[in-house]
């Protein structure tokens, strides 16, 4: 069956935590502690492996985004004014090497994974899913999961790779980033983009090209609860299976549970766990046990505590095969 604390990594501590905006931002620098607050208190921590973030290198960075993107944020993070996009994601003295850190941790993880270190990961500060190959979008700079997507391919030669989101926001920066690549298996459970940014994600996104019926987009009114995540969720474990990845990323955003301040889902946090665990298994039966999961969204510290604990347990839950 195999130790547990063994297969499992969890990339959280100080450089990890250094991503966040100030000024009453809803993406604040202290989401990681509200996090490591409740990990500690279940006593996760002892059932894991630990290790902090590190820097991506330029040409990590690049295998996802433009040069004159990465460029830009390097030169904005020096002053620290403006924007790094049309108003949502401002830069400050700093940002890119923050940044730059969450993509190291979720290359970190999936490093580990693919070494054989660890079967599965969990990294809370990361999940950066509207960040375009060239730009900023939604309070995310860079895409660390589309360059771990791209080291996937481009390193390690997989051909195969799920990336699933449940956050309340359209993951629209990995779409759109790979909408006409057969590679990527996306599946993406959020909120109705007539009610909610970034407004995309309709069910009639399948993928383009060669990369049509890869790609799985399913919308749910405000207010759709546990039920409805249910009645959908056997969906996407489907169109999992029909390909049969062989890397599987999750995008755990916290903003589905109810009481986020900016999204209008009323999940609760065993959603998260249930997925997570879900996702686990699969890999497992695969005969891999690839599975990287990253915190994402969520603006509620109690939620997102909650539901990225539930998904270190969810994860932990199911035995190594």
């Amino acid at each position: 069956m195999g130790d547990n604390k063994a297969n499992m990594l969890v990339v959280a501590g100080e450089r990890a935590a250094r991503y966040g905006f100030g000024d009453g931002h809803p993406f604040g620098a202290d989401r990681h502690a509200a996090f490591m607050r409740e990990f500690a208190a279940r006593k996760l921590d002892r059932k894991v492996q630990m290790t902090d973030a590190r820097a991506a290198t330029r040409a990590e960075l690049e295998s996802f985004h433009t040069a004159s993107y990465v460029d830009l944020v390097q030169a904005r993070s020096l002053t620290g004014q403006g924007y790094l996009d049309a108003g949502d994601t401002p830069a400050w003295q700093g940002v890119f090497e923050a940044a730059s850190d969450v993509v190291g941790a979720t290359l970190l993880a999936m490093e580990a994974i693919m070494s054989g270190e660890v079967r599965r990961a969990f990294v809370p500060i990361a999940g950066l899913h509207h960040a375009a190959r060239g730009s900023a979008a939604g309070f995310c700079v860079f895409n660390d999961c589309g360059v771990a997507i791209e080291q996937l391919k481009q390193k390690h030669g997989l051909r195969r790779i799920a990336y699933v989101d449940i956050d309340a926001h359209h993951g629209d920066g990995v779409y759109y980033g790979f909408e006409s690549d057969p590679a990527v298996v996306f599946a993406d459970i959020h909120e109705d983009g007539q009610f909610l940014y970034p407004g995309t994600g309709g069910d009639n996104e399948v993928g383009t090209g060669e990369a049509a019926g890869t790609k799985l987009n399913i919308s749910l009114p405000p207010g759709a609860d546990d039920a409805a995540f249910d009645a959908v969720w056997p969906r996407v474990m489907a169109h999992l299976r029909k390909f049969e990845p062989e890397f599987i990323l999750i995008q755990c955003g916290a903003d589905s549970v109810a009481g986020d301040p900016i999204t209008h889902l009323r999940y609760t946090p065993d959603v998260h766990r249930g997925a997570a665990a879900d996702l686990t298994l699969l890999a497992e039966g695969l005969g891999h046990g690839r599975v990287l999961a990253t915190g994402g969204g969520g603006y509620n510290r109690i939620n997102l505590a909650l539901a990225w604990s539930g998904v270190v347990e969810g994860m932990l839950s199911v035995p190594q095969r």
